[in-house]
């Protein structure tokens, strides 16, 4: 780990702030790929704004239609808060399904589509649901947010602060996960409202991303077996040592076909 200066931020103004006028400065949610990236030397900040003590950047309430939650708030609270479980239980299974308990009362959701690991969980629910993402300058469609891997429209000094996720009238997600790590190699979050479908993907591809043949599909006929037969294109899907393009693409039909059977049950 190379030296580094680390900041306590105050207010999400003071840690833009810091951020900002610092040569290399990163934030810190819950640490959870910053600091091992540290420990690998694989980054090397001048300064590490810490964000824990924030105030106003944690917690969960229903709102009308929309289900908000501010990006500090922690894995273990979304997968334990009864207000995500009425409004939208696949997004509370989600994150219950994220690593493994230390994780999970580490890691936050802002921290985690900041990060837009390709193969994070959350992004699916993003995508899927159509999340609104609020920062400390503007708000960004989910359709517009995610851009490659660990790359998103967030500009420099851009603070995630929190997220509008619209509430469903139905939504399921499955995923195929590693078993090591418990990342998602293929990740998939259905949701239904009214006659519209959204299909958010993770894990397959560089970032998340839809399926518009399945969300036509699935918006004629709400079942596992509309989208059986729809195939996805290997190309620009990832391959590695966990799973390869081809079956990376089979998999998605495969956990699309259980998030619907989910969602509808």
């Amino acid at each position: 780990m190379y030296d580094f200066n680390y900041r306590k931020a105050t207010s999400a103004d003071d840690a833009v702030k810091t951020v900002t006028s610092a040569s290399e400065g990163k934030f810190m949610s819950g640490g959870m790929t910053l600091i091992p990236t540290l420990k690998q030397r694989l980054a090397k900040p001048s300064d590490v704004v810490d964000l824990a003590t924030v105030p106003g950047l944690a917690g969960i309430s229903v709102s009308g239609k929309m289900l908000v939650i501010g990006a500090m708030t922690r894995h273990a609270v979304v997968n334990g808060s009864a207000d995500v479980k009425k409004a939208i239980p696949a997004l509370a299974k989600l994150a219950g399904l994220i690593g493994d308990p230390q994780v999970r009362n580490r890691g936050t959701i802002g921290g985690s589509v900041a990060n837009s690991d390709p193969a994070a969980d959350y992004p699916a629910a993003v995508i899927g649901l159509g999340a609104t993402i609020h920062t400390n300058k503007r708000t960004i469609a989910a359709d517009s947010y995610f851009k490659g891997i660990f790359e998103t429209a967030l500009e420099a000094g851009e603070l995630i602060t929190k997220f509008e996720f619209p509430i469903p009238d139905r939504a399921g997600y499955m995923k195929f996960p590693n078993p090591a790590s418990r990342y998602a190699v293929v990740g998939v979050f259905v949701a239904k409202t009214g006659g519209t479908v959204r299909v958010g993907v993770t894990g397959a591809g560089p970032c998340a991303f839809r399926v518009p043949e399945m969300e036509k599909a699935l918006a004629a006929n709400f079942a596992p077996a509309a989208v059986e037969a729809i195939k996805v294109s290997p190309n620009g899907l990832n391959s590695d040592i966990h799973a390869s393009a081809e079956y990376r693409a089979h998999l998605v039909t495969v956990m699309a076909k259980r998030a619907v059977a989910e969602a509808a049950g």
